[in-house]
């Protein structure tokens, strides 16, 4: 019986987790349900995603989603398991997907008080060589009494109740918060449940690593170009910076919170709203960054003050270790002059 003494009979699981979270802000519990219905939606696709091949689960479904990127069959998998999980919580009103052109209003029966924004799948271009990808989701809750649409997803990053996002690395995990820090659980499959690893994360205030794709560089704007170059060739006599880049957006956030350092997906000469999207990528991702002490920017503002006019707008991002961010921000200015 050796191996009884390892066995945690007082586990924080997330469902626990939030369930005392909202009882010391005395809510209804919804929040709680509603997590618990992305988490469900969580492991049924971190189950798909590593089973992938053999389940013949990949390969073009044949269409292209509204962002343009061809559609893998479980993008559409990911994002049917989302909905469905999210609608059937009762939680929800309007729903927000990369995958969908329009905003999903849930029907009055099934009806709550939030509004998730989300993408089910991203980075799923990676699928094929078995490369990090994730989910990532938004939650808001609607601000009126009148009839849900899709303008009541249309709200500041600073208005979020809650965001988060899974990896599905070398284990799945899910980041989370609900606006008292950043927490992480890690799925254990022997259970089936998230469990608390990682309490109240704070990110470097300054690291040694950066990440974006450099194959843009000929459409760089000049202040990118400025920022790589102090990166590689440090004036000061300081260590010059690794570079890190996956093309997962939540492998490379994840690796920059943990880390610490800068990730850019900034605007370009091809790309001059840059290709992030706000709802679902740029304000949850810039949400766990300012939880854990970090900063997000367009480099003219801060992410989370954007207020959104279309649900799949793209914006410039630069995120991570705040004295990283600051410097990055100094240099767009004096480029912006």
């Amino acid at each position: 019986m050796s191996d009884q003494g390892a066995f945690d009979t007082n586990v924080v699981t997330l469902t626990r987790f939030v369930l005392e979270e909202g009882r010391k802000a005395q809510g209804t519990g919804e929040l709680t349900t509603l997590l618990n219905s992305i988490c469900t939606s969580v492991k049924a696709i971190s189950t798909a995603v590593r089973k992938a091949g053999i389940a013949n689960l990949y390969g073009i479904a044949g269409s292209t989603n509204v962002t343009g990127d061809q559609v893998k069959k479980l993008d559409v998998l990911s994002n049917d398991m989302v909905i469905n999980m999210i609608k059937s919580s009762f939680t929800s009103c309007v729903l927000v997907s990369e995958e969908d052109e329009k905003a999903i209003i849930v029907e009055p029966e099934k009806r709550g008080k939030y509004i998730v924004c989300f993408d089910p799948l991203d980075g799923s271009s990676n699928i094929d060589c078995l490369v990090s990808i994730g989910s990532i989701f938004a939650i808001y809750k609607k601000t009126t009494d009148d009839e849900p649409t899709e303008k009541d997803a249309l709200q500041p990053g600073r208005t979020l109740v809650a965001a988060g996002y899974a990896l599905y690395g070398s284990a799945t995990m899910m980041v989370l918060s609900t606006g008292q820090g950043v927490n992480c659980f890690m799925l254990d499959p022997a259970i089936g449940e998230f469990i608390l690893v990682d309490r109240d994360v704070k990110i470097k205030k300054k690291g040694k690593i950066y990440s974006l794709n450099e194959g843009y560089a000929q459409h760089f704007y000049p202040d990118v170009t400025e920022y790589l170059q102090k990166k590689k060739y440090p004036q000061d006599g300081s260590a010059p910076y690794g570079g890190r880049y996956v093309g997962s957006m939540v492998a490379d956030v994840h690796r920059t919170l943990v880390y610490g350092g800068i990730f850019l997906y900034p605007a370009n000469v091809k790309s001059p709203k840059g290709k992030l999207r706000l709802l679902y990528e740029c304000n949850p991702m810039a949400f766990i960054m300012e939880q854990a002490g970090g900063m997000a920017t367009t480099g003219s503002m801060n992410v989370l003050d954007i207020q959104p006019t279309n649900i799949h707008q793209r914006v410039p991002v630069v995120m991570g270790s705040p004295d990283d961010v600051k410097e990055y921000i100094s240099i767009f200015k004096k480029h912006a002059k």
